[in-house]
């Protein structure tokens, strides 16, 4: 007895979403996570790879298929069946884009405003009042730094970082500071005030799962809180001259005593009055 070929479809189908699914929940591409970003990002990322894995086994599964059954065979000679025009098919093809398009937009924009990116900016002039021109023009200000300062003795670290070509500078306003390399410790939240000095630059930090503009004359914050010590890069991620691929720094995520030895060790010392 012969399967009706719409069951076979439905069949496949089904055996192809499941598979895909898996394929997404249990095959993990990115690099460690060492922020609280980062998890909320990857069911972002976990989402998109089963819906492309899913999409890429499809699509290929059906070309094999047309090229094994559609092939020509010995004796043929003339063309193939014109057909013209499938009703259902392109509604199919149409509807079910369209409805996962709005989905993972959807979903898109629940993920950035759960990371911060669409909690109100006013928190970013680092206890300062900050004059109309020098307002804070976008970036990831998560409610996590107030929630987390008005419940916990860790106070957020504010940090000015200045983008150039081709270097990232990093400035402690407490205890005046100034480094190449950004020095946060685990578990205490972190607010970067960001500007550019000359073209548009991108503060990237793969294991952070963040990534900001950094753009002249408009100050952008990017607030975040390291969860795991280590060495991470920080990468420009905007092309912005032709060292580009070189502008590159680290950001070294310390214990609490670690990071304390070294805000003494570069602390500058207090002017001694005449």
């Amino acid at each position: 007895m012969q399967i009706p070929s719409a069951i076979v479809t439905l069949v496949l189908g089904m055996l192809l979403v499941l598979g895909g699914l898996w394929i997404g929940q249990n095959i993990n591409l990115l690099p460690v996570d060492a922020s609280t970003n980062a998890p909320i990002y990857d069911e972002l990322f976990r989402v998109l790879f089963s819906i492309g894995t899913i999409l890429f086994l499809g699509i290929v599964g059906l070309i094999i298929f047309s090229l094994v059954r559609f092939r020509r065979r010995p004796g043929q000679l003339g063309d193939g069946l014109a057909l013209e025009g499938n009703l259902p098919l392109e509604v199919f093809w149409t509807a079910v884009p369209a409805i996962v398009v709005l989905f993972v937009g959807l979903f898109s924009y629940d993920i950035y405003e759960r990371m911060g990116g669409m909690a109100p900016l006013s928190h970013g002039d680092h206890g300062g009042a900050m004059p109309a021109e020098q307002r804070i023009w976008g970036g990831i200000g998560s409610s996590e730094i107030s929630t987390t300062s008005s419940t916990s003795l860790l106070q957020p670290l504010p940090v000015e970082v200045t983008a150039m070509q081709f270097a990232f500078l990093f400035h402690y306003p407490d205890g005046d500071i100034m480094s190449g390399e950004l020095h946060v410790q685990a578990g205490r939240p972190v607010s970067l005030r960001m500007e550019a000095k000359d073209v548009i630059h991108a503060f990237w930090v793969p294991e952070f799962r963040l990534k900001q503009d950094v753009i002249p004359g408009q100050p952008t914050v990017l607030d975040f809180t390291p969860t795991r010590p280590g060495r991470y890069p920080i990468v420009c991620a905007e092309l912005c001259g032709p060292y580009h691929g070189g502008m590159r720094s680290t950001v070294v995520v310390d214990s609490a005593d670690d990071f304390n030895a070294w805000i003494q060790a570069n602390r500058k010392p207090p002017v001694q009055e005449a």
